[in-house]
């Protein structure tokens, strides 16, 4: 087999795992009670709203707008690619539609983006309707309240960093001792304040993230309106 059907197979291979793994988003909720109809001008302005949204959130890696009485937004983690971006923002806007069919409002979150439309406008409001956790099973066994005290300072940190960053996103790390240190993210959508962001942002440190995680060596928190997390290795480009 010649290097060039190999390159192929490999490519093939490579864009086939991307595809998977952007079919499987690490969590969804249907946020409106209401459906509309097949054909409804609320479908047609959502349809059009889809589109529109994976458009524009591309180059800068966010983008709100509205269609009628349809509102979205579209984020995408501040490290990753425009391509990545786009791949996922397009997922995101099929696969809302598809796991919340009939639904006027949804919101779906990926590793790389997340996707929000409501036949309301909520822009500039922090969403925390929807809080989704996420962490690693296993236990931190050594100087666990370092950890703990070592984590909510870089938390804290990226917090403040995130609220007055234009993009609304910081990432850092922490060393812990020798042999371990603490990678963190904190992010919000751009449509809330600087104050709002923050707020957003400093509940889930220090409330939903400890109920969840705390003791834990990594852990996340979704909501509609802002995401931190922390690993024990790296996951972001820093």
């Amino acid at each position: 087999m010649s290097f060039t059907n190999i390159f192929l197979i490999s490519c093939i291979f490579f864009l086939q795992t991307t595809i998977i793994a952007a079919n499987n988003p690490l969590s969804y909720s249907c946020i409106n009670s209401q459906n509309f109809t097949t054909g409804s001008h609320y479908e047609l302005n959502l349809n059009k709203l889809t589109g529109l949204l994976v458009y524009l959130t591309q180059p800068t890696g966010y983008a709100q707008a509205t269609v009628g009485q349809a509102h979205g937004l579209g984020l995408c983690r501040g490290d990753v690619s425009s391509f990545d971006c786009l791949s996922c923002i397009s997922e995101a806007g099929i696969q809302a539609r598809k796991l919340c069919p009939g639904n006027k409002g949804a919101v779906i979150w990926y590793d790389h983006c997340m996707f929000k439309y409501l036949d309301q406008n909520f822009f500039g409001q922090i969403d925390q309707s929807v809080a989704v956790s996420l962490l690693n099973v296993n236990n931190v066994t050594n100087n666990q309240m370092l950890f703990i005290q070592k984590n909510n300072e870089l938390l804290g940190k990226l917090s403040e960093e995130a609220s007055v960053d234009t993009k609304r996103y910081a990432s850092g790390e922490i060393i812990v001792d020798g042999n371990t240190t603490i990678y963190g993210l904190a992010q919000c959508t751009k449509d809330l304040s600087s104050y709002n962001c923050k707020k957003c942002l400093d509940y889930q440190i220090t409330s939903n993230l400890p109920n969840c995680c705390e003791g834990k060596r990594g852990g996340r928190v979704l909501v509609g309106s802002c995401n931190v997390r922390y690993e024990v290795y790296p996951f972001v480009k820093l």
